[in-house]
């Protein structure tokens, strides 16, 4: 089906499928229907003629011929709400893509990478683990309990670090920041953070004492 252009540039999507993963995390799938973006990118999205839209990082890799979002159902939120509901065949309008949150192809290929995440900040890292095979990066992704370790089968193995808070299970029990104390990273490692302020704030207190310079973080606040 073709884009059908709406006001405000927003755009006319249907819904392929949603996927829970929890009772509070979800990923909806949508016809792509031609968009090109960059990986680490995200999209505004909302139910048709609805003012109310929200920002999502893009889940799915730039080669997939649909587009996927990974969605928190906030308890006082009102998109993530409405979304979670919609059915196959379903319409939904979107804006984008935006935002600068990317990976430079000259560091791409040569370069070392850190990704950290907390919760649904994986999104973006689920994306470049899609889009750009041999990529030598590892990520550290800090969740409360086993459950919220989402889709973790799609990342090698020997890349894929979970620190779970609340509960045993994961690879390391604590916060991400602990884990970071604990394993100093190499200066030269592009860092890359996504997920809660007060996590990245931390985080990057954390891997400039140990050598990093500012011009190899880059952060991506969730609210």
């Amino acid at each position: 089906m073709s884009p059908v252009t709406t006001t405000r540039s927003r755009v006319q999507h249907r819904v392929q499928n949603v996927r829970q993963l929890t009772d509070t995390a979800y990923v909806l799938r949508i016809d792509r229907n031609n968009i090109e973006f960059e990986p680490g990118q995200y999209v505004s999205l909302g139910l048709v003629g609805d003012i109310n839209m929200r920002e999502y990082s893009i889940y799915s890799g730039v080669s997939d011929e649909y587009l996927e979002v990974l969605v928190r159902e906030v308890q006082e939120g009102y998109v993530s709400k409405l979304l979670k509901r919609l059915e196959a065949g379903d319409a939904l309008e979107l804006e984008g893509p935006f935002g600068f949150f990317t990976i430079d192809s000259e560091a791409r290929e040569a370069g070392k990478f850190l990704f950290v995440a907390t919760g649904t900040g994986i999104s973006p890292f689920h994306c470049f683990e899609r889009s750009y095979p041999g990529l030598d990066y590892r990520l550290v992704h800090g969740v409360r309990t086993c459950a919220e370790r989402f889709d973790m089968d799609m990342f090698p193995r020997d890349r894929y670090v979970s620190c779970v808070s609340r509960e045993e299970g994961g690879d390391y029990r604590g916060r991400v920041t602990e884990y970071l104390r604990e394993n100093p990273v190499d200066p030269d490692t592009y860092c890359y953070l996504c997920g809660n302020c007060d996590m990245i704030y931390e985080a990057f207190d954390i891997l400039t004492q140990q050598g990093v310079s500012p011009e190899r973080l880059f952060a991506e606040v969730y609210f």
